[in-house]
């Protein structure tokens, strides 16, 4: 069955504005939406505020297409404008690129009904009515559509629940899992960010009836950011703070920390700031972790980064990666080996020194706030998937930045910048113990990486990591050089990798 189609009063031209930017907030390549509605009823409007919020332009030229008939613009998601009054037949629209356009992008048509017959299956039809105070849109779409509209709109409810009534809402960045963020913005106040993160477990169960998500302790929901927003806060680190919250939704105003990273105008790694990094890292780890965190409403039990979820992790590159470079499923005799060579190394760490993880602490998720002083000038984003496990981890996801190049002898160098911290605040620090946590935490991310990337590309059409994979190859083929991680080395070897090329 169908869904109802849904109806929306627009009360101005500020509150069509308004649906037109949830509306880009819910759109996904291969959208068509048709519009449809009399002179005055707001398609213009409507049409124009859309393609702005797409393109975060508010003086963008949205020239009508009624003569040229279809106007495209290339922006974050491509938009093709298409206006068919003047369309002689309907095999024109054929010509019009409509169907290549769906592909990577969306299309809005006007007077849809010249062509009706040659529309993309299940569009998404939006007709306006009425003048005025008095105007309204009914959407009539698929269940996909509609839920995802459904959703956009909740956080309309929210932001303006959270006193930002009539804000202008702009997508800022999605990542890897299922979250979306955007930058909301009103008048006479600083901009602050939502985070839109839907309760959903990563899949279908795999092992003991469990998803990977479970067994690798990835966040489900919104509580793990707040409490872990709230613990590094009162622990004197730049975290967001926490704004508003519906933790039953999945929203989170938070603070906006600035957008000036850890990389110089050519991307590459500025070492005053990953300095300031490794020292925020030594600072974390000569705390005691936090078991549970409570905040208001929940408490947030932080998980052990155990031996199981370092595994699901690693077998990543056995599941993907390996079959994707070499072209040929991963012999069992082959994985078996692989598995036990790993537990060997896990059970290595067992008596390694355990700090509060962050998980994802590299370049992406660093800002640097150069009018602050001392830790403050060091903004920290997502840490939802914090875990307590060993410390050496996160210096190994800062060293071996997966999105930017660290030279050895920066990575060297940071390294003994860290060690001779951890040795300033207690002379007991175990050097060598240290460094061979972190050959093995290095070598173990860099093998879920691979596998990540590769998966990301392969399940979630999203092939823009793969410019990744040389960095982390080269990254995992300097970790296997440690003498404690020598079955590694032999294992990638005989299969027929080396050890891996830089």
């Amino acid at each position: 069955m169908s869904p109802s189609p849904l109806t929306l009063r627009l009360a101005d031209l500020a509150a069509t504005t308004r649906f037109a930017e949830d509306v880009a907030l819910s759109l996904m390549p291969g959208d068509c939406l048709c519009l449809s509605g009399d002179l005055g009823a707001g398609k213009t409007t409507f049409a124009r505020a859309l393609i702005r919020a797409i393109a975060d332009d508010p003086d963008l030229e949205v020239p009508s297409p009624t003569f040229t008939l279809v106007q495209s613009y290339e922006l974050r998601l491509p938009v093709t404008h298409l206006d068919l009054y003047r369309l002689g037949h309907a095999d024109e629209l054929d010509e019009l690129g409509l169907e290549d356009a769906l592909l990577d992008g969306v299309a809005l048509i006007e007077w849809p009904e010249r062509a009706l017959e040659r529309l993309p299956q299940n569009p998404v039809e939006i007709s306006f009515e009425g003048l005025d105070s008095k105007r309204a849109a009914t959407i009539n779409a698929g269940a996909d559509f509609l839920d995802r509209f459904c959703r956009s709109r909740a956080v309309r409810e929210f932001i303006d629940k959270a006193g930002l009534t009539g804000a202008e809402r702009r997508h800022l960045q999605g990542d890897a899992s299922s979250r979306t963020y955007e930058t909301v913005r009103c008048e006479d106040r600083d901009p602050v960010i939502l985070m839109n993160a839907p309760q959903r477990p990563d899949g279908p169960p795999i092992r003991d009836g469990l998803p990977y998500s479970q067994i690798a302790h990835l966040a489900e929901d919104v509580v793990p950011f707040v409490a872990i927003a709230r613990w590094l806060r009162q622990q004197g680190f730049s975290a967001p703070k926490i704004l508003a919250e519906d933790l039953d939704q999945g929203f989170l105003l938070v603070e906006y920390l600035g957008s000036e990273g850890l990389l110089d105008g050519r991307g590459a790694p500025v070492a005053e700031r990953y300095q300031l990094a490794i020292d925020c890292l030594a600072a974390l780890h000569g705390k005691t972790p936090p078991t549970t965190i409570p905040i208001v409403g929940a408490e947030h039990p932080v998980p052990a980064y155990d031996s199981r979820a370092m595994q699901i992790e690693v077998e990543l590159l056995t599941d993907w990666y390996l079959p994707w470079r070499t072209g040929l499923p991963v012999p069992d005799a082959d994985r078996e080996d692989y598995l036990a060579t790993w537990s060997a190394l896990f059970s290595r760490l067992e008596t390694a020194e355990k700090a509060l993880v962050l998980r994802d602490y590299h370049s992406p998720n660093l800002i640097w706030r150069n009018n602050r002083q001392g830790f403050d000038r060091l903004g920290i984003i997502d840490f939802q998937d914090a875990m307590i496990g060993p410390s050496a981890y996160d210096v190994a996801s800062l060293c071996q930045d997966a999105r930017v190049t660290i030279e050895p002898e920066l990575a060297e160098q940071l390294l003994a910048r860290y060690i001779a911290a951890r040795l300033d605040a207690d002379r007991t620090f175990d050097v060598s113990a240290f460094r061979e946590a972190y050959a093995i935490m290095a070598a173990q991310r860099a093998a879920k990486i691979l596998g990540i990337f590769v998966r990301l590309d392969q399940r979630d059409g999203k092939p823009v990591y793969l410019r990744h994979l040389p960095r982390i190859e080269s990254y995992i083929a300097q970790s296997l050089k440690h003498p404690a991680l020598q079955p590694l080395r032999s294992w990638f070897t005989r299969v027929g990798i080396g050890e891996t090329e830089s």
